[in-house]
């Protein structure tokens, strides 16, 4: 079976190929927090900048064959008609030498400051197209897979629902138009990569989230909030249009049916989907408030969360999917818990006939949390262990029995899963026992 567009020519696409993967976590906001002044630059907090040759040495270390990585707009286009590009060019060749091939993340989140009003600026969504041309450019012939922008429901909730970044917008008014303005950028950005290359690979990655309502009185409230994590894919797809369940809900929150047809006219294919998802975050359920209303409590899923999601996905959009971030917090025990049964649940999955074509562990090491930006301690307080390697105080790289475990199913290669799709049907097969 042939997942994806047989003009694709990198071996990212080969139907035998199951991608393992890894990535840095690269939130880049650099809109200072106004109590405090700071800003939120995951690579300069983790130390990446500096240890970069050694951080891409580690992914290496573990087999993988494919990489998420981020590269920094920030910096690369400090302003308007200025361009830097001696880190990703050091990173990338790195990537690239070490036989990893790297789906380029070009937005992760934040923007350069100059772009005043970030998601609304009314350029926007050419500045983003245009800076995408010219990766793709810079790196054709090279580097054949990119991710537009990561998240954009999260983007939009962060920028547009609660204001923490810009351009700090409030309430679903401000949600909608923050997504419109992402998604147009996403579109615009799909198109001006093929134009360089009409072979690049577009791997779609958002956030999932799983809404449960154990009490039938929420079950409505939770179908309305499932429809809201598809709605970027939705968008720019083009499958929203009326008769869609969010079409009436998003004229209500400022959208003009002329804003919404622009996608239907522009829609772009999905010839990958990446779905985020992380057992202490993903799933939200319904819980009673006293005023009578609704509230989304997050509770700590199993493996079966993986076979939730990437079914309704590959349901919904018939594109083959890859969990591309997942890990646990918390001690190795736990993470090391957590890889063996997301795994697991990729080889139920593909044992059903879903072409889930890939897992991502991300991060490769620790992140800072983004509370780092609104708080006054030093960054190491902040530290979330969830990677294959710890972070200790001092920034150093320290490994866990992750990394062998790790490592053990990368090196497997697609056979690895293999094994573990094997034992998923001689499990349900009376026949083969």
């Amino acid at each position: 079976m042939t997942l994806l567009r047989d003009s694709q020519r990198h071996r990212l696409t080969a139907p035998d190929t199951f991608l393992w993967a890894t990535g840095i976590e690269d939130t880049f906001i650099t809109a200072p927090w106004p109590k405090t002044g700071r800003t939120l630059d995951e690579y300069e907090l983790t130390g990446h900048y500096e240890q970069w040759h050694g951080d891409l040495g580690l992914m290496r270390e573990i087999g993988v064959n494919c990489a998420r990585y981020g590269i920094p707009w920030h910096r690369i286009q400090p302003e308007r008609g200025r361009w830097e590009w001696d880190f990703v060019d050091r990173a990338l060749d790195r990537l690239l030498e070490l036989g990893i091939e790297p789906v380029v993340d070009l937005v992760h989140y934040g923007l350069p400051p100059w772009i005043t009003d970030a998601y609304l600026n009314p350029d926007f969504s050419k500045l983003m197209a245009d800076y995408a041309a010219r990766v793709a450019e810079r790196f054709r012939g090279r580097v054949f897979a990119y991710t537009p922008l990561n998240e954009p429901r999260i983007t939009a909730w962060y920028c547009g629902r609660i204001g923490w970044w810009p351009p700090h917008r409030r309430g679903w008014r401000g949600f909608v138009a923050v997504m419109l303005g992402v998604c147009r950028g996403i579109v615009d950005t799909v198109h001006a990569l093929r134009a360089v290359d009409p072979d690049v690979l577009i791997a779609h990655v958002d956030a999932t989230d799983l809404f449960v309502a154990e009490d039938p009185v929420f079950a409505a409230e939770a179908e309305h909030r499932q429809d809201i994590v598809f709605l970027a894919l939705d968008l720019v797809s083009g499958r929203i249009k009326p008769g869609h369940n969010l079409w009436p809900w998003l004229l209500k929150h400022g959208a003009t049916e002329d804003e919404l047809v622009w996608f239907h006219d522009r829609a772009v294919d999905l010839p990958l989907v990446g779905i985020n998802l992380y057992p202490m975050f993903t799933q939200k359920v319904a819980r009673p408030t006293r005023s009578g209303g609704v509230r989304w409590a997050m509770t700590y899923a199993g493996g079966d969360i993986v076979e939730k999601l990437g079914a309704m996905y590959w349901e919904r959009y018939q594109a083959p999917v890859f969990v591309s971030e997942t890990a646990s917090v918390g001690s190795v025990k736990r993470r090391a818990a957590w890889l063996t049964d997301s795994v697991a649940a990729v080889a139920r999955l593909r044992a059903r006939g879903v072409p889930l074509v890939g897992y991502t562990w991300w991060p490769l090491f620790a992140l800072v949390t983004w509370a780092y930006r609104q708080g006054t301690h030093p960054p190491d307080f902040y530290l979330k262990q969830m990677g294959l390697w710890d972070l200790d105080g001092e920034l150093r790289r320290v490994p866990t029995p992750l990394v062998e475990q790790f490592r053990a199913l990368a090196e497997g290669g697609i056979e690895a899963v293999g094994r573990l799709e094997r034992e998923t049907v001689s499990a349900f097969d009376p026949a083969l026992h």
